[in-house]
């Protein structure tokens, strides 16, 4: 009897634990390095302490990929219990994490099929759930790769951060690097543009934010069915939740998932961050 498909995605997508055990659904952490100390992203250090420490601390911590080795190792554990690997990472604009897990994949002698999200955390996430749904139907690996490169352009996802210094200071503003300097009092709306960070408006406040976020997705919704919906954010649940709770006021959703941030991604977006990410069909 042939074996199922294994699905790898790296700690960043940071998808609830119980939908990891439901479907299936393995990881691999990505690496934080702070002053002498290296860390297992949400394996040596979880959320709630990390982001305490890091408004306290003032050298901020250096982000870095699992390294060919690593990967490599995971195949080979996964290889045991599976005739094949799908890895859906997080986007190669912001990480060299698929370079690594590309690299480990020529290492092996079984198939690793190294998926380009072109996303970061949940919105990653939803391609990730969507492709293991695929495996756990019983799909062939063609057709859980095909499931989750379907999506690469369909995710979209909007963020908020209450200050651009993390992303400014980590170098992954991208796009949006044109604002540092200039928004004073102003909440920058950013999305990702091909796997890369750019800015998408900004607004007064970061209620007028995240209400203008709503509205873009209420645009994009209208005439549309299956709606698969995330929510996430670094230190800020309540209005997350809240967020959630009004548009499930007005749309039935196939997905909906309330999230957090996992602390490599935190590095970059300090707390406070609110996110919201969607996909239709």
């Amino acid at each position: 009897m042939s074996k199922k498909t294994a699905i790898l995605t790296d700690s960043t997508a940071y998808i609830p634990d119980e939908l990891l055990a439901e479907l299936d659904i393995h990881t691999i952490p990505l690496i934080i390095n702070w002053d002498d100390n290296t860390y297992l992203d949400n394996v040596d250090i979880t959320p709630d302490i990390f982001f305490d420490r890091l408004v306290q601390e003032k050298n901020l911590p250096t982000t870095s990929q699992p390294s060919a080795g690593a990967f490599k190792e995971r195949y080979e554990e996964l290889a045991k219990d599976y005739d094949g690997i799908v890895a859906i990472l997080i986007s190669s604009g912001i990480s060299g994490t698929v370079a690594s897990a590309q690299a480990a994949a020529e290492m092996v002698d079984f198939p690793v099929e190294v998926v380009d999200s072109k996303l970061a955390a949940m919105s990653a996430g939803l391609m990730v759930l969507a492709a293991a749904r695929t495996a756990k139907a019983g799909g062939p690996m063609e057709e859980i790769v095909a499931t989750a490169k379907s999506l690469v352009d369909k995710v979209k996802v909007m963020f908020v951060v209450d200050t651009l210094e993390f992303l400014h200071k980590g170098g992954r503003i991208g796009g949006a690097k044109r604002l540092v300097g200039s928004l004073l009092s102003m909440k920058p709306i950013l999305h990702l543009v091909d796997g890369k960070i750019d800015a998408l408006d900004s607004v007064r406040t970061k209620k007028k934010a995240v209400q203008t976020m709503v509205s873009i997705f209420e645009a994009d919704a209208v005439g549309k069915d299956k709606i698969h919906l995330a929510v996430f954010h670094s230190t800020a649940e309540d209005e997350a939740n809240k967020l959630m709770e009004q548009i499930k006021e007005t749309h039935h959703l196939e997905t909906a998932i309330v999230a957090g941030l996992s602390p490599v991604i935190g590095v970059h977006t300090g707390p406070g961050t609110i996110a919201l990410t969607y996909y239709f069909g």
